[in-house]
């Protein structure tokens, strides 16, 4: 199938006003259906954010955006990042920065939840940098690759319980939502992918609900710890940086058996990231313009849905780490689809990273601007 139309087609000719419908999660109403995608961008010195970064997300406050996700921000492990320019999510020194943040995007009158992380095994393609006691499920940062150590049962109760508090500081903090990232490749992603977990006790198994319970048992948590009316999202991907074409669920069946246990554990939002969102998810089943990951989550599980993946650019993300710059694409297609229902929010990453008044500029019908490579180096 084919990119989505360009933008100034979908100036004249689409209607925008779907994106900028009010959507409630839970207690929490948003503005629009606009979020920031969590992206990455290593500029905590010494894991702590500062006045950058609380200039840098109020921006995106200002411009429009109806709900951001922080970058990653890490658990209380110790190698949980793979990047020394990641920021902690706990520490009291990190906290009081991440407090300035949701200050001052609440000033702006923005909504924002911290995405929280633990990398496991892998290794950042940045920096040469390593952390000391790397861990993942079973020691291997992809098949048949060895890369730190296999986690202990204490390493896994302690894990869960570092999400946890996580989660309680980010409401504590003023956090309107919180973001668990269980996509791509990381810790959490590692317990679900039969090739980098191999564990032979409870936290391992053939099938792949199996190999949800640590996930299960994070988001459970999580929900204790924030009480029942906080939103938690957690962000979900089939493919792998590892792997490209990895699935973990091969059918509609194996993905309800997958996510149910979730959304049942405490999950309201299903965040599923694919490399291009208009892809659908079961071609075999619905055609070539059938469903996407966001949709058959939001069919199977009734929980709300995000949706991400080269929403509105036409090149790939991944290329962007490689220095890569992305032109305009349309947005007619994300436009249908949730005019129709398929999902119920649009994440919005590197075009946001160029230009931080991109929902505005949307709804005015102004230019947009397309990824410059160069946003990279700096908090724009």
């Amino acid at each position: 199938m084919d990119a989505p139309q360009t933008l100034s087609d979908v100036a004249t000719q689409g209607d925008v006003e779907a994106l900028f419908r009010p959507f409630r999660i839970g207690s929490l109403e948003l503005p629009n259906r606009i979020v920031m995608a969590p992206m990455t961008r290593s500029f905590a010195r010494d894991g702590v954010p500062d006045q950058r970064q609380a200039d840098y997300y109020r921006r995106r406050a200002e411009g429009g955006v109806g709900l951001i996700l922080s970058e990653g921000t890490v658990i209380d492990r110790p190698a949980a990042r793979n990047d020394p320019g990641i920021p902690f999510f706990h520490g009291e020194e990190a906290l009081a920065g991440w407090r300035g943040v949701i200050e001052a995007v609440h000033a702006a009158g923005g909504r924002m939840g911290p995405q929280i992380w633990h990398v496991g095994s892998v290794k950042s393609f940045l920096t040469e940098w390593v952390p000391e006691g790397v861990e993942g499920p079973s020691g291997l940062e992809a098949p048949g690759k060895p890369r730190g150590s296999t986690m202990t049962d204490a390493d896994i109760a302690d894990t869960i319980a570092a999400f946890a508090r996580a989660a309680a500081d980010a409401r504590r903090l003023g956090f309107d939502v919180a973001e668990i990232h269980g996509a791509h490749g990381y810790l959490i992603d590692q317990f679900f992918w039969a090739p980098t977990n191999e564990r032979t006790d409870i936290y391992g198994g053939r099938t792949l609900p199996e190999r949800a319970r640590f996930a299960v048992e994070v988001v459970k948590a999580m929900r204790a710890a924030v009480g029942p009316d906080f939103p938690i999202i957690l962000r979900l991907s089939q493919w792998k940086q590892q792997d490209y074409k990895s699935r973990l669920a091969h059918t509609p069946d194996e993905m309800a058996a997958w996510l149910q246990p979730l959304a049942d554990a405490g999950v309201d939002v299903f965040h599923a990231s694919q490399r291009r969102f208009w892809e659908p998810e079961f071609a075999e089943i619905d055609g070539e313009k059938g469903l996407n990951f966001a949709g058959w989550a939001k069919k199977l599980t009734g929980k709300a849905s995000i949706t991400v993946g080269s929403v509105g650019l036409s090149g790939d993300f991944m290329g962007a780490f490689g220095g890569e710059s992305s032109g305009t694409s349309g947005l007619g297609e994300v436009l249908r689809r949730l005019e129709r229902d398929e999902f119920d929010l649009v994440a919005v990453g590197r075009a946001l990273i160029s230009d931080p008044q991109w929902p505005n500029k949307v709804r005015g019908g102004a230019a947009l601007k397309g990824f410059d490579a160069a946003a990279l180096r700096e908090l724009v």
